[in-house]
């Protein structure tokens, strides 16, 4: 998993009715875009994590440049 400031790391819901979560990556503090990512979320608060395998990093940057329907 590689991230970069900017991202967002989606966390899929584990059980029936959970919604995915989904955070800013605010900083990356492993090596070469590697976990731990200090993460903010919707509601300001932040957290260091190393995500499982649940989640995923959703580059923004590449989304923009998809093209359109």
């Amino acid at each position: 998993m590689e991230a970069h400031a900017g991202d967002r790391l989606v966390t899929h819901g584990r059980t029936v009715g959970q919604q995915d979560r989904v955070a800013e990556i605010v900083e990356v503090l492993g090596d070469g875009g590697a976990p731990p990512y200090r993460v903010r979320f919707d509601d300001g608060h932040e957290h260091i994590l190393a995500p499982g395998p649940d989640s995923v990093v959703r580059h923004d940057a590449d989304d923009s440049r998809a093209p359109g329907p």
